[in-house]
């Protein structure tokens, strides 16, 4: 019987799982923001509502987009996919997700930078939350763009395990 660390098959599944469980953790974000986001919307925007969220959603499509997706998050998944790929263990392979982001079995920064980063994600989710529409909304507008920005990017790159190219620009 063949050992589970040595089956190419188990390895490939669990980096498309790993690939595939952060998009869908991405995109669970984007469901749930959607429709608080369009709620900015049903207000009257004046035109200082509308210059805020050009300026915000660029800002957003470049620092989280570009800057936090394309050059950082979804280059260490894809890479942490490749090695899983290529040695997976059980508890890698089941958590495959949380350890494509570095939860786990990465380096000492890694973990740092990740836990650092969710909590400031959860503290900065707590404080929009008390904004009123239209606001909220278009703080929002800028979140979904940068999130779909990095699922973009992270299939893009995390494509790039399965066809051996390197997963960093």
């Amino acid at each position: 019987m063949q050992s589970f660390t040595s089956n190419a098959t188990y390895g490939s599944i669990a980096a498309v799982w790993g690939i595939l469980g952060v998009v869908g953790i991405l995109g669970w974000a984007i469901v749930r923001l959607a429709p608080i986001a369009a709620g900015a919307f049903d207000h009257t925007l004046e035109w200082y509502h509308w210059a805020t969220l050009l300026i915000f959603l660029a800002f957003m499509l470049y620092s989280e987009g570009y800057r936090g997706f394309q050059r950082s998050f979804s280059p260490r998944v894809a890479e942490r996919a490749g090695l899983l790929r290529k040695s997976p263990t059980p508890l890698n392979a089941i958590l495959a997700p949380l350890y494509c982001i570095g939860y786990f079995n990465s380096s000492r920064r890694i973990k740092l930078t990740v836990y650092i980063l969710t909590s400031a994600i959860v503290v900065m989710i707590l404080i929009v939350h008390r904004f009123s529409q239209p606001w909220r909304g278009i703080v929002d507008v800028g979140v979904l763009a940068g999130l779909s920005y990095g699922i973009v990017s992270t299939l893009v790159l995390g494509r790039h395990v399965f066809r051996g190219a390197r997963s960093r620009p």
